[in-house]
């Protein structure tokens, strides 16, 4: 098979054959793909060798940029040594051993364990498995509903689309119902009512949660998930004392606390993960992203020893735990997502994401001012700016202009990678940038701003 190597034939076959993810299939068809060729630091280029800057670090995910050579000797050095094995039936390698090891040390679980997946979203589906067996070990066999929260995101097998509450992941895949209910979402920029403080609307959702509770029968309520900073979901940071009072109503009654810490954890919101940094202790959470930086797919489970005591009592009876991956604790991933955890220790990555997280909050409120920025949010090393098209009135832009979508490419045009969510512009960086290039991120941004408001202005001319 002949190689290709133009750029207008990789551009054809990738449009022929590449069935794209979160994608409009149109718009790929006249605007052809955005084909990254490889990396360096904190940017990435195209292949016709434009440099830009990545804001939201591939998908929440390059922690340490593109180009670090540990992370790549540590994978050639697994390739080479055990390139594949697998974990079921008392199996192990060194590698998955270690990170098993590594990972517990941080965890704010007591009597931690970690369960490995391949990824994301087949670590919630794994969460929510492991909750119904919880109750299962417990005689409470009645308790499978899963509360989440509109706006949401988690995942995208089945039972984490089911979960994730954007209208966008159930729209025409007839999705089973999965005994799954949502409540509010903490955005109080969005959903605060005339006139009502941060803390009345914490005490609102806590009424509405319990409430609902009440209604579906906390005896039929396995879990409630939550991540500490919704991300794709619009970067929505939590108003202070929420995850503490959903925690203590969830606990009342019973109800398994699930944190989805795949983009929050390690290091992202200023602590390890993001539980800490939001005072909760969570029954399970979810990681993956972070753990290797990204440089391999991998993702996890970390439970308490309560929630494994219970997992393995059942189990046993059982005669085996029926549920895992072909590639959990693959040994290539977990080799790099050793030397990950490794250089994460060593840079005391919780204080490197503070002071970077410090210098982003003291440039960011430069865009506040903007008349297309309604509000701008930040924590730890994440940020969302919301665009509003009459922020005096919190009137969103209409859905037809694509205000986000256009900032996003307008971005693109002055070197620089964010990420539309809807009308909000989300941002993650790696860990590897300078302060001075979070200025000029914000600056650059502030100039795409200013480039879509007055090709907006032209319009309603």
């Amino acid at each position: 098979m002949e190689l290709l190597n133009s750029k207008a034939d990789l551009e054809a076959a990738d449009r022929r054959f590449h069935f794209h993810s979160q994608t409009d299939p149109a718009k790929l068809e006249t605007d052809g793909p955005l084909t990254i060729a490889r990396g360096q630091g904190p940017y990435v280029f195209d292949l016709e060798g434009r440099k830009y800057l990545d804001a939201v670090a591939s998908l929440w995910c390059a922690s340490l940029g593109f180009s670090d050579r540990r992370l790549a000797a540590a994978g050639a050095a697994a390739l080479e040594t055990l390139p594949v094995y697998h974990t079921f039936n008392r199996r192990s390698n060194p590698y998955v051993a270690e990170l098993s090891s590594l990972v517990c040390d941080i965890a704010p679980l007591e009597g931690a364990r970690v369960f490995f997946t391949d990824g994301g979203s087949e670590a919630v589906d794994s969460m929510v498995k492991m909750a119904w067996f919880y109750h299962m070990a417990r005689s409470e066999g009645s308790r499978r509903k899963i509360i989440a929260r509109h706006g949401a995101f988690h995942g995208s097998t089945v039972m984490a689309a089911r979960i994730s509450g954007l209208p966008a992941m159930h729209k025409s895949f007839n999705l089973p119902d999965c005994n799954v209910v949502h409540t509010t979402r903490p955005h109080f920029y969005r959903e605060g009512l005339p006139g009502e403080s941060e803390a009345e609307f914490v005490a609102r959702l806590s009424r509405d949660l319990e409430t609902l509770i009440e209604i579906e029968g906390p005896e039929t309520i396995a879990a409630f998930i939550a991540e500490p900073v919704m991300g794709a979901g619009g970067v929505i940071t939590p108003p202070e004392g929420y995850l503490q009072a959903i925690r203590a109503i969830v606990k009342k009654y019973g109800i398994l606390y699930l944190s989805d810490e795949i983009i929050c954890g390690f290091g992202r919101t200023g602590n390890w993960f993001g539980c800490q940094t939001f005072g909760v202790e969570p029954d399970m959470m979810s990681i993956a992203k972070g753990l290797s930086s990204g440089y391999a797919p991998i993702g996890g489970v970390v439970i308490s020893g309560a929630v494994f005591e219970a997992l393995s009592s059942e189990a046993t009876l059982n005669g085996v735990f029926s549920h895992g991956f072909t590639y959990s604790g693959h040994p290539v991933s977990a080799a790099i997502a050793v030397e990950a955890m490794r250089i994460y220790q060593e840079m005391d990555l919780p204080k490197v994401a503070t002071t970077l997280g410090r210098r982003l909050s003291l440039r960011l409120p430069e865009l506040s001012d903007h008349p297309m920025v309604g509000n701008v949010r930040a924590c730890g090393f994440l940020a969302g700016v919301e665009l509003m098209g009459n922020k005096a009135r919190n009137i969103p832009f209409e859905p037809d202009l694509k205000v986000g979508a256009r900032v996003e490419r307008a971005s693109r045009a002055r070197g620089l990678i964010v990420r539309n969510l809807g009308d909000c512009i989300a941002i993650c960086p790696p860990y590897v940038v300078t302060e001075e290039e979070v200025d000029t991120l914000v600056g650059t941004l502030a100039h795409t701003l200013d480039d879509v408001y007055a090709d907006i202005r032209a319009q309603e001319r």
